[in-house]
C-alpha cells in the first residue's frame, strides 16, 4: 500500500487537496482519501502561520517510490507550492510516507517518511484508512504508533 500526506495553509486548501486526490487517484489504483483535518503548523518559525488541512490517502501502485514523489512534485508545482524557507507557508505539500514496505533512503527521498511516526495529523487519519498497516521500519501497526503518542 502506498501511502501519501496531503496539506495546505494557503489559497483554497479545500479544492487544492481534492484536486490533488484526484491527481493523485489517476496513478494509485483504490484509491481512498481520509477526511480532512485541520491543524496547526508544525516545526520552527511556524508560530503565526495560518492553519493546515491535512488529509491522507492510500491506494495500490506498481511505480518505484522515485516514480511516485516525482508525481507528487509535479502536482505540488502545478498547484503554485513554492519552497523560499524551510517550513514556509504552503499551496499543497504532497509527502511520500509509505510505499509498500520498501525503505529506501537517497538523497531526495527516504521510505517511510522519518518523521510520520510523531504526526498525529498523519496517524490520525491513516488509522482511519488503515488501521493494521505496518511500519516496515518499527515493525508497530498505524494504531500502534498512534497509540503511543503523547502531544
Amino acid at each position: 500500500m502506498v501511502v501519501v500526506a496531503f496539506g495546505s495553509n494557503r489559497g483554497d486548501r479545500h479544492r487544492l487537496i481534492l484536486e490533488a486526490a484526484e491527481q493523485v487517484a489517476s496513478f494509485l489504483s483504490g484509491f481512498r482519501l481520509s477526511s480532512l483535518i485541520e491543524t496547526a503548523p508544525v516545526g520552527a518559525g511556524t508560530h503565526g502561520d495560518p492553519l493546515y488541512l491535512n488529509a491522507v490517502g492510500v491506494g495500490e501502485s506498481d511505480l518505484a517510490a522515485p516514480d511516485i514523489l516525482a508525481r507528487l512534485q509535479a502536482i505540488e508545482q502545478a498547484a503554485g507550492r513554492t519552497r523560499p524557507y524551510p517550513n514556509a507557508p504552503r499551496t499543497l505539500d504532497l509527502d511520500l510516507i509509505l510505499s509498500g514496505s520498501e525503505i529506501l533512503e537517497t538523497g531526495n527521498l527516504q521510505v517511510p517518511h522519518p518523521r510520520f511516526r510523531d504526526r498525529r495529523f498523519v496517524l490520525g487519519p491513516l488509522a482511519g484508512l488503515a488501521p493494521d498497516l505496518i511500519d516496515p521500519v518499527s515493525g508497530m501497526t498505524v494504531r500502534e504508533l498512534l497509540a503511543r503518542l503523547t502531544d
